[in-house]
C-alpha cells in the first residue's frame, strides 16, 4: 500500500535558524504514531508540513502519495482530519453543527450550504461514535473542555479521512476527562481501523494504547523513531527532554517521572 505520509530528510528555516534538521519519517495506513519532544523541539512545524501547509526548505513531503509542491493542496487537505484543541469558533455551533463543519472544512458553517440527509446521518454517527449523541443539540460554550475534545475528533473523522493528526488534544483537560478522550482516541482503532494518526505531545501519560510508533526529536532532529515499545525508553526520552527521565510502561500505558535524586524523609 501506498504510505500515507513520507517526510525524506526535510529541513525547515526561518530568518536564519535552523528549526528543522534532516528528518524522515514514513507513516502506513492504519499506523498510530507519537510525536514526541520538549517544547520548542520542532513539532508544530513537522505537523505543518503532515497538514500539507508548511513547505520544508529542503527534503521531500509526500502526503497520501502526492508530492508538496506539485498539486493541488486543497484537494489534499480535505483527506486530513486535524484536532486542535485551541478550535475558535466565531459562533455558538451545536455538537451536531460543529461536526458538520468538517465537511465543509470550514470554522462556522458557510452561509448558503445546508446538510442533506446524507451528510446529517454521517454526523450523527459520529456524535454518537464519540459517546456525545446525548449532546447533539448543546451548544459549544455549554460543553466541557474533555466534551470540545470529543467534538473535535468526530468533527475531523466526519469528511473520512485518510491522515487524522491530532495538536496535543488533552490541553487542558483533568484526569477524568484526559482518560474519556483517549478511550475515545482507542476506539478508532476499531471504527476506523485504515485510518492513520499522528498525536503529538510531550506528556508519555497522553499517549492512547493503539500507539504503535513513535518519533522523539529534540532541537529539530531525530532523536529515535520506530515501534512505541522500543523507542520509548528511559534513555531516549533522557535524551530528548536532556532530563534524567525514568520511563514505566504497564497495560499498554506509558508513565514518566524525573529519577529522584534525594528522599526528604
Amino acid at each position: 500500500m501506498t504510505p500515507v505520509l513520507e517526510l525524506a530528510d526535510v529541513t525547515f528555516r526561518r530568518d536564519g535558524k535552523q528549526i528543522i534538521d534532516g528528518i524522515s519519517l514514513t507513516v502506513e495506513p492504519g499506523d498510530h504514531w507519537a510525536l514526541l519532544g520538549p517544547n520548542g523541539a520542532g513539532k508544530s512545524t513537522l505537523l505543518g508540513f503532515c497538514a500539507a501547509v508548511t513547505f520544508s526548505t529542503t527534503g521531500t513531503v509526500r502526503v497520501l502519495g502526492q508530492q508538496m509542491g506539485r498539486v493541488d493542496l486543497a484537494a489534499v487537505r480535505r483527506h486530513i482530519g486535524h484536532v486542535n484543541p485551541r478550535h475558535r469558533l466565531q459562533s455558538p455551533l451545536t455538537v451536531r453543527e460543529v461536526v458538520l463543519t468538517g465537511i465543509t472544512a470550514t470554522i462556522d458553517l458557510p452561509i448558503r450550504w445546508t446538510p442533506g440527509p446524507a451528510e446529517l446521518a454521517r454526523a450523527d454517527a459520529m456524535v454518537e461514535s464519540v459517546g456525545l449523541s446525548h449532546k447533539a443539540d448543546d451548544r459549544w460554550p455549554m460543553l466541557s473542555q474533555g466534551e470540545r475534545g470529543r467534538a473535535l475528533i468526530a468533527r475531523a473523522l466526519v469528511a473520512e479521512p485518510q491522515l487524522l493528526l491530532l495538536d496535543e488534544p488533552t490541553t487542558g483537560l483533568d484526569v477524568a476527562a484526559r482518560e474519556q478522550l483517549l478511550e475515545t482516541m482507542d476506539g478508532l482503532d476499531d471504527t476506523h481501523p485504515d485510518v492513520a494518526s499522528i498525536l503529538v505531545t510531550h506528556h508519555l501519560e497522553e499517549l492512547p494504547t493503539t500507539t504503535t510508533h513513535a518519533l522523539l526529536i529534540a532541537d529539530g532532529r531525530t532523536v529515535a523513531s520506530g515501534r512505541a515499545r522500543e523507542v520509548i525508553t528511559t534513555d531516549t526520552v533522557t535524551t530528548a527532554f536532556s532530563h534524567p527521565v525514568r520511563v514505566g510502561y504497564s497495560e499498554g500505558r506509558w508513565s514518566a517521572r524525573a529519577k529522584a535524586t534525594r528522599y526528604d524523609v
